[in-house]
């Protein structure tokens, strides 16, 4: 009986050593296939791009001239962007789920609530430009300003903040909590000082992520009607704009080869704009990491 019972140990061993290299080596060909992919798309970018990428480039307005082209309204419209929707989407995506964590009873409308965010995170981005035409354009006569555009994008990118923010605040240990409440300390202070504080790395990745989103989505702008060349800079929250998505759409599809090189140019701008932003998150987050 003890020989039967260890053949049969060995052979659940055995198949068990036979499944984990095979669901190894499919990761393992997964992350290669991704990593090729992404090697074959920057080569073309490079190949493509590099030699309309100079300080024109970054300096010059769109013309219809690809050698004069260039994305000096796009990037700052961009920036401009970016200025509005990283606060208004972290300040309430970061509330929202602190209030969801903390503070909201458990009961079945707070499970309807939290049922819907994540559903809202799979909406296409098309949609919530059709919410933001309605309420923030035509609405709120707010037209097609950076203010209106900057809080489409917020809404487009607040459901995935909020779940990453609460997945970050659920992942405290319950002990630093309740070491706090042990040296008197009231609720909001525990969650300012030491669960926010905890936090911070998985709630900045997810904002990143969500924020690289943002900067890089095309529907919501052309459902809003951003234009896609104008030859100024905004002068503030409620001044027309272009953003670089919407610039390199306009280049990708015109007919003229060249374009399709400039077009590739901004890509490459916009992919280290995004490589800026993770890297100041990944600085921040291990920062923090080392401190708790």
């Amino acid at each position: 009986m003890n020989y039967l019972h260890e053949d049969r140990v060995k052979k659940r061993m055995a198949s068990r050593l036979i499944k984990n290299k095979l669901l190894k080596s499919f990761f393992l060909g997964a992350t290669l296939l991704s990593l090729v992919v992404l090697a074959i798309l920057m080569y073309r970018m490079i190949s493509q791009g590099h030699a309309y990428l100079n300080w024109d480039f970054l300096t010059n307005f769109s013309s219809r001239f690809p050698q004069n082209a260039g994305i000096k309204a796009a990037l700052i419209g961009s920036l401009w962007l970016l200025a509005v929707v990283a606060p208004v989407s972290l300040l309430f995506g970061v509330g929202a789920a602190v209030y969801l964590e903390e503070y909201a009873k458990k009961s079945k409308l707070t499970t309807f609530i939290q049922m819907n965010i994540s559903n809202l995170a799979g909406v296409p981005s098309i949609v919530f430009g059709l919410l933001g035409l309605t309420i923030f354009v035509r609405m709120l006569s707010l037209g097609k300003s950076v203010l209106a555009a900057g809080f489409t994008m917020s809404l487009l990118i607040l459901p995935v903040i909020i779940v990453a923010s609460q997945e970050a605040i659920r992942a405290v240990p319950k002990d630093l909590r309740e070491a706090s409440y042990g040296m008197g300390a009231t609720k909001w202070q525990t969650i300012v000082k030491i669960v926010l504080p905890s936090a911070i790395p998985g709630i900045l990745t997810g904002g990143i992520l969500a924020l690289s989103r943002a900067i890089g989505e095309t529907a919501p702008l052309v459902v809003l009607g951003i234009p896609v060349i104008i030859h100024f800079l905004p002068e503030g929250l409620l001044s027309e704009f272009t953003a670089l998505p919407m610039q390199i759409f306009d280049w990708a599809k015109r007919p003229q080869e060249e374009f399709q090189y400039v077009a590739a140019a901004g890509i490459l701008v916009l992919m280290i704009v995004l490589v800026i932003m993770n890297s100041v998150a990944i600085i921040i987050r291990n920062k923090f990491s080392k401190r708790y």
